[in-house]
C-alpha cells in the first residue's frame, strides 16, 4: 500500500472503520509472510529428516527468527488496535511510524524467506517430494515383504539355508521398519523401507535360483572330481622333479620346495574329503551345502596344484637358464638401458644416474657368481628379478618427476 494512502487514514476520525482498515492491511502482510514461512519451514523439516548432513536447520534459523520477530510485532500492534477500539477516553494512540514499522518488518521477513528458499530451491523441493513419498513407499514395501514371505513359506525349497536366511532378514527388516514408523522419524523410516526393499529383492532372487541349484551342484561336484584326478596325477610328478633338482642344481635352489609334496598331498586329501561330503549333501537334497563343500574342495585343489607346479616349474626354469644364462640377463640389461635413456631424456641423471649405474654393477656381479660344478642358478634368477623390479620402480618415479 502506498505511503500517501496510509497517511490518508489519519485524516479520518479514528473510529472502528479506520481500525478495521489498518488491521486488514497489516493482517494481509502477516498472512502472506506466514504462508511463505510455513512452506519453507515444512521443506526445511523434510530436509532435516532425510538429509541432516545438509545443515538446513541451522541455515534456516536466522530467517525463522526474523519471521518470529515480525510476527511478535504484528501481534502487539493488533492488540493495541483492539485497545484503541475499546478506548473511550482517547488515551490509546497508534501512530503511522508504528504501523509502517510493523509492515516493513513483515515485508522484510517475507523477502528473507523468499531469498532463503530460492537459494536452496532444488534441494528443498526434492526433500519435500521424497518426504511426501515415504508413506507410499512404506505401504508398498510392506506389501512386497508379506508377499515374499508367503512365497518363501510355500516354496518346496523353503528349507534351503539361503532362503531361510533371506526370509529371516525380511522379518527383521519388517520389525525395524515398524519401529522407525512408530518413532516418527522420516529419515529413519525411509532408510528402513529402502533396506527392507533390498532384503525383499534378495529373498526373491533366492527363490528364483533355488530350482536350478541341484543341477548346478551336481555339475560342480563332477567338475571338481575331474580336477581332483588331474591334481593326483600332477602330484606324482613332484618327487621326480625334486630328485632332478637335487641332482642337477645346488641344494639352495630347491630348499624352499622341500615340503611341497607333503603340502600338496595334504591339500588333495582335504579336497577329497570335501567332495565326499558334497556328494552326501547332494544325496540328501541339500545342493547349497554341496556347493559350499565343492567351493572349499576347489580351494584345496588350487593349493595342491600351486605346490606341484612350483616344483616342476622351478626345474624347467633352472634348466632353461642353465642352457642360456646370458639370455635372462640380456633382457634385464635392455630394461636398464631404457631406464638410463629415460633419465637422460627427462634431465634427471643427477638424481638417478648413479642409482642405475649401481644396478649395472649388480648385473655384472650376478653373472660372475655362476661358478663351480653346480652354480646357484636360483640365486642368479632371484637377483635378476630383484634388479628388474628395482629398475621398474625407478622408471615409475622418473616418469612422475617434473623436469
Amino acid at each position: 500500500m502506498a505511503a500517501g494512502r496510509r497517511r490518508g487514514w489519519f485524516r479520518t476520525p479514528r473510529n472502528n472503520e479506520w481500525v478495521q482498515q489498518v488491521r486488514q492491511v497489516v493482517t494481509t502482510a502477516f498472512l502472506d509472510m506466514d504462508q511463505r514461512q510455513s512452506i519453507a519451514e515444512a521443506a526445511v523439516a523434510a530436509s532435516a529428516a532425510l538429509f541432516p548432513e545438509r545443515g538446513m536447520t541451522a541455515r534456516w534459523e536466522p530467517v525463522r527468527a526474523r519471521c518470529y520477530g515480525a510476527s511478535g510485532a504484528y501481534l502487539a500492534l493488533t492488540d493495541r488496535l483492539d485497545q484503541l477500539e475499546r478506548d473511550e477516553r482517547g488515551s490509546v494512540e497508534v501512530t503511522q511510524p508504528e504501523i509502517d514499522g510493523v509492515l516493513r518488518g513483515l515485508t522484510d521477513a517475507a523477502r528473507g524467506v523468499d531469498e532463503f528458499y530460492r537459494g536452496n530451491q532444488a534441494h528443498l523441493e526434492h526433500a519435500v517430494a521424497v518426504y511426501g513419498s515415504v508413506p507410499q513407499l512404506v505401504s508398498q514395501v510392506r506389501a512386497q515383504a508379506e508377499q515374499s514371505r508367503q512365497a518363501a513359506a510355500a516354496s518346496p525349497y523353503a528349507a534351503y539355508p539361503s532362503i531361510r536366511q533371506c526370509a529371516a532378514a525380511v522379518d527383521e527388516g519388517l520389525l525395524t521398519l515398524e519401529a522407525a514408523v512408530a518413532s516418527g522419524s522420516g529419515g529413519a523410516t525411509r532408510d528402513a523401507a529402502t533396506r527392507l526393499e533390498t532384503l525383499v529383492r534378495e529373498l526373491s532372487t533366492a527363490l528364483e535360483t533355488a530350482p536350478g541349484k541341484q543341477h548346478s551342484a551336481a555339475t560342480a561336484v563332477a567338475s571338481a572330481a575331474t580336477r581332483l584326478d588331474a591334481a593326483r596325477n600332477r602330484l606324482e610328478r613332484i618327487a621326480p622333479a625334486m630328485s632332478a633338482l637335487l641332482r642337477e642344481f645346488a641344494a639352495a635352489s630347491s630348499n624352499d620346495l622341500a615340503n611341497n609334496e607333503r603340502q600338496a598331498r595334504a591339500a588333495i586329501d582335504a579336497a577329497a574329503a570335501d567332495l565326499a561330503h558334497a556328494r552326501e549333501a547332494l544325496t540328501s537334497n541339500d545342493p547349497e551345502a554341496a556347493l559350499e563343500k565343492t567351493t572349499t574342495a576347489r580351494a584345496h585343489l588350487a593349493t595342491a596344484e600351486e605346490r606341484a607346479e612350483a616344483v616342476t616349474d622351478r626345474l624347467a626354469l633352472l634348466r632353461q637358464v642353465r642352457e642360456q644364462p646370458a639370455e635372462r640377463a640380456k633382457a634385464v640389461r635392455f630394461k636398464l638401458r631404457d631406464a638410463q635413456m629415460l633419465a637422460v631424456n627427462k634431465g634427471v641423471v643427477p638424481q638417478w644416474g648413479s642409482v642405475l649405474d649401481a644396478q649395472a654393477e649388480r648385473l655384472d656381479r650376478a653373472g660372475a657368481g655362476l661358478t663351480g660344478r653346480h652354480p646357484d642358478y636360483w640365486a642368479y634368477v632371484s637377483e635378476l628379478d630383484a634388479i628388474s623390479a628395482f629398475v621398474t620402480g625407478v622408471v615409475e618415479r622418473m616418469r612422475n618427476t617434473e623436469r
